[in-house]
């Protein structure tokens, strides 16, 4: 009989479920030695999930702040742009996050633990803001 999962209420218990994903798969099926992972394709996998995490939280931080003005940015560059009018910290987040995860992680499967693990950190800080 499988688990159950009660669905997440809130998109900030969302994207703790993705981070926590993210984790597990880091835990379980990468593989860590002498501070390298050792599969690259679950790195990938973990890092696109974390990835995920971040984008869902600046999506509940930008429908917060602009409200019924609301649309699900198309880019990076339009969530940058309109993090750059509320909040340059998380605005400096989103950058690390996507050089990080995005583009070290899922697009190079970087097998480096330091630059994963500080990435999945930037997302629990992300997670401050809403």
């Amino acid at each position: 009989m499988s688990k159950q999962h009660n669905p997440p209420t809130t998109p900030a218990q969302e994207a703790e479920r993705y981070l926590e994903n993210a984790r597990q798969i880091l835990t379980e099926k990468a593989g860590k030695e002498d501070g390298l992972y050792a599969d690259v394709k679950y790195v990938k996998m973990a890092a696109g999930t974390a990835y995920s995490a971040a984008l869902l939280i600046l999506d509940e931080y930008l429908r917060q702040k602009e409200g019924i003005h609301f649309t699900k940015p198309k880019s990076i560059e339009d969530y940058r742009n309109r993090l750059r009018k509320f909040d340059k910290k998380l605005l400096t987040l989103l950058v690390d996050v996507y050089d990080e995860l995005h583009i070290a992680g899922y697009y190079h499967g970087t097998q480096s633990v330091n630059t994963i693990q500080t990435g999945l950190n930037n997302v629990r800080l992300m997670l401050n803001y809403i």
